[in-house]
Order: structure tokens, then sequence, then C-alpha cells
């Protein structure tokens, strides 16, 4: 059970890391493009939520490679620990924004069509980098319950 796919040190637990960052780096770019984002409070917590994730992700994936690439096990249990609570913190994080974003967003498309008269808004632009942001949510639920497994089993 300690060989499980997209633990630390794997090359899928680096193709699930980097899966992360990409994710996180389109939602931001996609809410950095759009006109007016910082003017609403759930945008800016996407933006400082998956620049965490970010951060995280890409320490982590570096973490990776250097174990690939001395070919080093990191199943150590204070390791594994570490890995678990900072992955369930970023993907608790992770999940607040995304959906305090889609709220947001549904009430100013669907309910007062605040986009319609605001036309300088980009409400599309919120839209993708949301759904990034669930994206990046699903790839680090993935990652963290993984770690839960693989610190179970150690």
């Amino acid at each position: 059970m300690k060989n499980l796919l997209g633990g630390p040190g794997t090359v899928t637990g680096l193709l699930l890391r980097v899966g992360q960052c990409f994710c996180a780096a389109a939602s931001i770019g996609a809410m950095i493009s759009s006109l007016g984002f910082s003017n609403y409070t759930a945008f800016c917590y996407l933006i400082a939520s998956m620049g965490l994730q970010l951060i995280w992700s890409l320490g982590l994936a570096g973490l990776d490679i250097y174990a690939l690439k001395i070919r080093r096990n990191l199943l150590n249990p204070v390791l594994v620990s570490l890995f678990v609570v900072g992955d369930w913190v970023t993907a608790t994080l992770s999940l607040a924004a995304a959906c305090s974003s889609a709220g947001v967003t549904i009430l100013y498309i669907r309910d007062t069509d605040f986009c319609k008269s605001q036309p300088n808004l980009h409400c599309h632009r919120y839209q993708i980098s949301i759904a990034l942001g669930f994206m990046t949510w699903f790839l680090i639920s993935i990652s963290s319950l993984v770690m839960l497994w693989l610190l179970a089993s150690i």
C-alpha cells in the first residue's frame, strides 16, 4: 500500500502537483485579465487562495523532482503528516474560495442581471477562473486523500 499513485516522490505525484500549479496559475491569470475583479472580496479571496495553492504545489513539485532525481523515498511519517496538513488546509481554502466566488458570479449573472447592465465586467472570465479554481481543488483533493491513506499505512 505504500506505493500509491500520486504519492510523494512519484511521477504521478509530480503530475498531480504540476496540474495543480497549472490550474491555479491559469485561474489567477483569467481573473487578473478581467476588469474590476478587485472590487469584489470573493474574487480577491480566490486570487489569494490560488496564489497560496500555487506556491504550495510548486514547492512540492520541486521536492518530487528532487526525490525522483536522487531516487529517494519520501515516506517518512513526519514528512507525510506535513504533506497531509498542508494539502488539507490548501484544499479547504481552495474550495471555500471557489464556492464563494461562484456564488457571487451566479448572483451577478442570473439573479440580478448585473453582468448584462455592466458589459465591461467580463463575467465569462470570472466563470473561467472559478472553473479552474474548482479543477485545482479537485486535483488537490486527490493529493490530500492519497497523503492521508499513506499516513495511515505508514
